[in-house]
């Protein structure tokens, strides 16, 4: 088993987020109605920067009170268990408001 890297998750979750991000650039919510290939890959993105979340030891996740999480880790739980009550409302507001502010923080403690 690889050693653990605090620095590789974080990176992680900053790079998908980003690209996230990146992705509805010119688009709209409805983007996602319309483009199923848009949709799988925001989900897919988001799944894994709550993975990388989740494999944050709990003694580091009080190092960064200012990254949420649990919330990430939760976001990933309810793609991953809840598939079939997908809320694509929700998708777009984690990625249109909340990974911006994720990014943000992200880029602080990475030193960026």
């Amino acid at each position: 088993m690889p050693h653990y890297d605090l620095h590789y998750r974080l990176r992680h979750m900053l790079d998908n987020a980003e690209e996230a991000i990146s992705l509805i650039k010119g688009k709209s919510r409805t983007s996602l109605k319309h483009e199923r290939m848009l949709e799988l890959a925001l989900i897919r993105l988001v799944e894994v920067i709550g993975e990388a979340a989740a494999k944050i030891r709990d003694e580091d996740y009080e190092k960064y009170p200012t990254i949420p999480l649990t919330q990430v880790v939760g976001m990933r739980n309810r793609l991953i268990h809840g598939y079939d009550q997908l809320d694509i409302d929700i998708l777009w507001d984690t990625i249109e408001v909340d990974l911006p502010l994720l990014v943000k923080e992200l880029k602080k403690i990475l030193g960026e």
